[in-house]
């Protein structure tokens, strides 16, 4: 069995790098497994697990990857992490991944690809059809969340099996958390405009003694942008940070927030979860499925409502209550069953049940 992992990124994770990962490495404890990378560069952020080399996920071979790359290894079935890989002359079972529909709503191309993949980018979000022709290439189709799942029903995006596998997180074992001593709020994630970090900086100006954290990596131009918005020294540009950095960042956190308009599923959620830091977030639905009751919700474009949220979470008897609702949230989240459901899909798969 091959599991596609050219989609993981070197030094630091995003949010489908995480999810190879974390999903290949349950995995390898079930089945034997041998991961298809495109750079060596990325086995520092994988499993030591075998391995073989093909070309790059986003090469404009990418079609033909299975005749290039993958035959000649002769695997039973391969999974892939995404919902692009090539399936032109394969001779291997194939099951592929839609993480979320935000694209069809949100058209706006993450910045640094290519102009041959912004170019693809940009016509595949036109319509569902060119999904449909490529997941009807797979002989069973996985996706991170059941909000994700009810829409690509609704939209009848492919008539192939349709499985729910959701992202999980690593429980450091962390004592339980206690009362925070300082006033810090921290965000994980880009700065594209879906992310809609403009209303965290606003919302600064309801806050004052509180420090919003910004953890990303981001780009001058966005940080000068985003700084403008807010009172001059309530935001933190971490600019990255390690994994052990991160963690410290989480422990002393009052909490983890988000103002996101739309979202795929949000892995960072679920690492603050199980070390019991609260969640601020927006009132969508897919994080209604991510936070239930360890969540504080706001209407996502108004600043003011951001603030009362995090005023509301941060009483001593509140944010304690929160705290232990997120630990026991996070349980929901385990990368040993998502593991599991996949060794059942592949293996109904490889015995013909998926057509």
């Amino acid at each position: 069995m091959i599991f596609d992992c050219r989609y993981t990124r070197f030094v630091r994770h995003d949010g489908i790098s995480r999810y190879t990962a974390g999903l290949v490495g349950a995995f390898a404890k079930l089945h034997p497994v041998t991961m298809l990378i495109s750079d060596e560069r990325q086995l520092p952020m994988l499993p030591d697990l075998p391995w073989v080399m093909g070309r790059p996920g986003t090469s404009a071979l990418e079609p033909f990857i299975g005749m290039l790359s993958i035959n000649k290894h002769k695997p039973d079935i391969v999974f892939s992490p995404m919902q692009t890989m090539g399936a032109t002359g394969r001779r291997y079972k194939l099951v592929m991944t839609v993480h979320d529909m935000v694209f069809y709503r949100i058209r706006q191309i993450p910045a640094g690809y290519s102009w041959y993949v912004r170019a693809i980018w940009r016509s595949f979000y036109q319509t569902y059809w060119p999904q449909r022709i490529v997941l009807h290439r797979a002989d069973a189709v996985v996706t991170g969340s059941y909000n994700c799942e009810r829409e690509m029903k609704d939209a009848r995006l492919t008539s192939r099996p349709l499985t729910v596998i959701r992202p999980g997180v690593d429980d450091p074992g962390a004592s339980v958390r206690q009362y925070p001593a300082t006033k810090t709020l921290v965000y994980m994630g880009t700065f594209q405009p879906n992310k809609n970090v403009e209303t965290l900086a606003r919302g600064m100006h309801h806050l004052p003694g509180y420090t919003l954290r910004l953890l990303s990596r981001i780009s001058d131009a966005d940080r000068i942008r985003i700084a403008a918005l807010a009172p001059e020294g309530s935001i933190v540009f971490d600019n990255g940070v390690t994994d052990e950095q991160y963690q410290e960042a989480l422990l002393e956190a009052t909490a983890m927030v988000t103002a996101c308009r739309d979202e795929g599923f949000g892995i960072p959620l679920i690492e603050a979860e199980v070390v019991g830091t609260p969640l601020i977030i927006s009132d969508i639905p897919l994080y209604h499925e991510v936070g239930g009751d360890a969540a504080v919700f706001f209407d996502h474009e108004d600043p003011e409502a951001f603030a009362k949220a995090v005023l509301s979470a941060d009483t001593p008897e509140e944010w304690t209550r929160l705290s232990t609702a997120s630990r026991t949230q996070a349980a929901e989240f385990s990368w040993d069953e998502s593991a599991r459901r996949l060794l059942a899909v592949l293996t109904s798969v490889v015995g013909g049940k998926a057509n």
